[in-house]
């Protein structure tokens, strides 16, 4: 296994179309290639989300992981997604000064909560093409 200490891991809803749309999103911005994926159903998510006492019946959401330093949930996760792809994404981090968490969390909350919903679901967990294997953890 690739050392993960330079990566940050995204941790999704590998059944959510909203999520898994989300993660090719990401991987087509990801010039620096920092990010790899693993979804919360799979073992290793639910290791990952454990060793940082993460419950994994009570979350809903996205969760970046920056191994040896933090991690982050909810609107942190996106914008912490947002502010290392390319182009102009990284200037999402200006909700981070002028909206309170609190808020920002309240709208993703209202989007996770209707995600099935809204975008609808697989009825299981999205398997990544050959050439993306590499930025999967977890095989799914």
């Amino acid at each position: 296994m690739e050392d993960l200490n330079d990566k940050k891991i995204v941790l999704f809803d590998g059944i959510c179309n909203l999520c898994t749309g989300t993660v090719q999103f990401i991987i087509k911005r990801d010039r620096k290639d920092l990010f790899r994926f693993a979804s919360l159903q799979s073992e290793i998510g639910k290791q990952l989300m454990e060793e940082r006492n993460i419950d994994p019946e009570s979350n809903n959401s996205i969760i970046v992981i920056e191994p040896q330093v933090a991690y982050y949930v909810k609107s942190s996760a996106a914008i912490e997604i947002a502010k290392e792809l390319g182009g102009l994404w990284p200037t999402i981090q200006v909700f981070s000064y002028i909206l309170p968490e609190g808020i920002r969390d309240s709208i993703y909350e209202l989007i996770a909560k209707n995600r099935y919903k809204w975008f609808g679901k697989k009825d299981s967990c999205m398997i990544p093409t050959p050439a993306l294997e590499s930025k999967f953890l977890d095989g799914n």
